[in-house]
């Protein structure tokens, strides 16, 4: 047996470090060729480490959160035959337990994780300090607080149960990986009081007083930095102006109408794709990217229009590369496409950058007026926010029409107001007229 360590590779794109955002395997786990070891995160996307040998995980080389440098250890393996790196000297192996049912195929090469944690925890979330492993090992008493420092661990459904039914975490012993707690755990703690896992405490209005540090890592991170270098550099403006989209939302109806189950289903980003694509035509200056360091502003021909989109780790912006080549249902094929590739996790890190200008939507939940945060270094982007029947006289008559407000910010620097709202007037004619939508100059 010899060592084997693998480096944090290069990712390409001249990046010099990364973020270390989860690990897929743990100190004693047995991997296999090519099986991914860990996630870690660059400007644009996370991108996934698999192994190029197997063996066995003797250690890891940071923690989750952690910025690595390219070429910095990432984790070092137990191998059959040839390693990469000199063996670690004979006394650093701890001895083999006595062998049982249970025992591990292959022990752990490094002192730091005991063999008694590895049997009684096959997941270990965090490295216990050698002092602390038997505290983990033992069952706590049910009115015996965990030691300072050491916080219960618990996904979000037993903390939302545990808060419903007056429980203190703090209190509750966890049977899981780690010292988990399971519902199964609180059930327990129940019955142990002679309360009926289904009954509420009485303490809706008991004083609280417990904390949760949440670290801003990964994705999260990557969000903040990237708003926090918007909102420093860009000067913001929004400009809003509502659009009645009556004669637009009947036409998509019948669009979807006349070609169900043939075409892809037609929503309104479609449209709005098709009229931001004419608009930028006659004000190209909105289709940019501004070079505030170097003091100049590009142009573009081609509409790459990246698109705002709720994901489970955060809001991520792939691009609809040359939406300016897109008819109403290629468009709607494409916005799913990106859309679902960054939901699953999926999207390259191509996919998640070039764009030119921006649309963002919350969908039903748009509200009225919105001031979205341009896309660093574009200078515009379009907002929608929801449709909803208003009073609206027309032709001297109150008739109720489906009204939709455009929020749009842009930079100030390099768009003045004027042509702000021009351009955001240009994108309203279309839409309130949807047969311009097709027709060529």
């Amino acid at each position: 047996m010899s060592n084997y360590v693998i480096k944090m590779p290069d990712i390409g794109e001249g990046i010099a470090q990364v973020e270390l955002v989860a690990w897929h395997v743990q100190p004693g786990d047995t991997v296999t060729e090519d099986q991914v070891l860990a996630d870690v995160m660059t400007d644009k996307a996370t991108v996934e480490i698999p192994s190029p040998v197997a063996g066995t995980v003797t250690s890891l080389g940071g923690e989750v959160g952690q910025q690595m440098p390219v070429g910095s250890e990432l984790i070092r393996l137990e191998v059959e035959g040839a390693g990469n790196v000199q063996r670690d000297a004979p006394a650093a192996r701890p001895a083999a337990p006595p062998t049982t049912a249970a025992a591990p195929a292959a022990a752990p090469a490094r002192p730091s994780v005991s063999q008694p944690a590895r049997e009684t925890q096959p997941s270990i979330e965090r490295e216990p300090a050698p002092v602390a492993a038997p505290q983990r090992e033992r069952r706590l008493p049910p009115e015996a607080t965990r030691a300072p420092g050491d916080k219960p661990i618990a996904s979000p459904a037993v903390r939302r149960r545990a808060w419903e039914l007056g429980i203190e975490l703090q209190y509750v012993h966890g049977s899981g990986p780690a010292g988990r707690i399971r519902q199964d755990d609180l059930d327990v703690y129940l019955a142990a009081r002679g309360q009926p896992a289904t009954t509420r405490a009485s303490t809706a209005y008991a004083q609280r007083d417990e904390e949760e540090a949440v670290p801003v890592i990964g994705l999260r991170r990557k969000i903040a930095q990237k708003m926090q270098e918007a909102k420093r550099r860009i000067p913001h403006f929004t400009y809003v102006e509502e659009c009645d989209v009556t004669e637009l939302e009947t036409l998509r109806a019948k669009l979807n109408e006349r070609h169900a189950g043939q075409r892809p289903k037609l929503t309104l980003l479609p449209f709005i794709a098709r009229a931001l694509v004419l608009a930028v035509r006659d004000f190209p200056q909105m289709n940019a990217r501004y070079d505030d360091e170097a003091g100049v502003v590009t142009r573009f021909g081609a509409v790459h229009l990246g698109i705002a989109t709720q994901t489970e780790p955060g809001l991520m912006v792939p691009v609809l590369q040359h939406a300016e080549t897109l008819d109403l249902w290629s468009c709607a094929t494409e916005l799913t496409r990106v859309a679902d590739a960054a939901r699953s996790g999926k999207a390259s890190r191509e996919q998640l950058a070039g764009s030119t200008i921006t649309i963002t939507s919350l969908g039903p939940l748009g509200g009225i007026v919105t001031t979205p945060v341009i896309n660093h270094p574009e200078v515009a982007i379009v907002g929608i926010n929801r449709i909803v029947p208003r009073p609206v006289i027309r032709d001297g008559a109150v008739v109720a029409r489906q009204m939709m407000n455009l929020s749009c910010s842009f930079d100030h620097r390099v768009v003045d107001g004027m042509h702000a709202a021009q351009f955001v007037q240009a994108i309203r004619a279309l839409l309130e007229t949807p047969a311009m939508l097709f027709v060529e100059p």
